[in-house]
């Protein structure tokens, strides 16, 4: 806060709690002493008020607001740049600096936890019953928005329980993904294809690369749409449409590892407009103690037959 704005709510802090006192002690001195018949001149419906002093409890409540604001502006920061004499305010009192001393007060106590299985193999904190309990409560507040909280995915985010892994599913690539999150991108080839070509292609890779049926009325040309993949598509998909899990580009032979769509009008799209996929980095936010936990769990999902019925058991405690 610079100088011309300390100063000016000091004046106007300041400035105020003595205008206030000074009324308080100036219509308390032309009070009349003691009770009297003497009114206003004012009356409403027949009613007079008579001019007698406030009560002595009022005077000394309104005082004592006045006395309690002064202590609380000498202790504690409210007078602009003025910090208060109490300590452990130096910084200012905001809500950014009591989440910082929770934080800290958290990580003295369960620091000591998450160095304790960061310094041990990520199989083996996949397999301890309290790692996965942490690693899933982090996994609920971090991912589950986009994953979902079963970790089965959603519409452009990929399902973390089966076993297509775009970018690899072992542990170090696991922990390097959340770590550093990825982007992906699938460019569009609407206008180098043309609509039949996007056709052709999309109608291949559904029924030539993942096995599943066209429509009944669905005239398109397989072969003209397997040598445009093979001219536009295997750089990132290889030969045989596999994927190369090096680009996260995903296996285009496994319908359950098509993240947008399968049916013949979202390939369609896909192929036509492209994709852009973006898991973004926890490392800032979590810190690699955390993402050892994380990663742990999510490798478990997909290599733990048992973690349903641990994810079960944890939302009923």
């Amino acid at each position: 806060m610079t100088t011309f704005w300390s100063t000016w709510i000091c004046v106007l802090t300041i400035g105020s709690l003595i205008g206030l006192t000074w009324l308080l002690i100036g219509t308390r001195k032309g009070e009349t002493k003691g009770s009297t018949d003497q009114t206003m001149g004012h009356s409403f419906d027949g009613i007079e008020e008579y001019d007698n002093p406030l009560p002595q409890w009022w005077f000394m409540l309104f005082a004592g607001t006045l006395v309690f604001a002064v202590g609380y502006l000498i202790l504690y920061p409210g007078l602009g740049n003025w910090k208060g004499i109490l300590p452990g305010y130096e910084n200012g009192w905001t809500g950014v600096h009591e989440w910082e001393k929770e934080m800290e007060k958290a990580d003295a106590k369960f620091g000591p936890i998450f160095a304790k299985f960061a310094a041990m193999p990520l199989e083996e904190v996949a397999k301890d019953p309290l790692a996965l309990k942490m690693g899933g409560r982090l996994f609920a507040s971090n991912c589950a928005v986009c994953h979902g909280s079963d970790a089965k995915g959603a519409f452009g985010f990929p399902n973390l329980v089966d076993n297509h892994w775009r970018w690899g599913g072992n542990t170090d690539t696991i922990k390097t993904t959340i770590m550093g999150g990825r982007m992906a991108a699938m460019p569009a080839w609407g206008e180098m294809l043309g609509e039949n070509g996007v056709k052709n292609v999309a109608a291949y890779v559904r029924n030539g690369l993942a096995g599943l049926p066209l429509p009944a009325d669905s005239s398109v040309d397989l072969h003209a749409g397997q040598q445009a993949f093979g001219t536009m598509c295997v750089a990132c998909h290889g030969p045989a449409g596999q994927g190369v899990q090096a680009m996260g580009a995903p296996n285009l032979t496994q319908p359950a590892g098509f993240i947008y769509g399968t049916s013949l009008a979202q390939l369609q799209q896909t192929i036509r407009h492209g994709r852009q996929g973006h898991m973004p980095a926890q490392t800032e936010l979590l810190g690699n103690d955390k993402v050892q936990l994380l990663a742990a769990y999510v490798y478990s999902l997909s290599h733990d037959a048992t973690h349903e019925g641990e994810l079960a058991l944890d939302k009923k405690q």
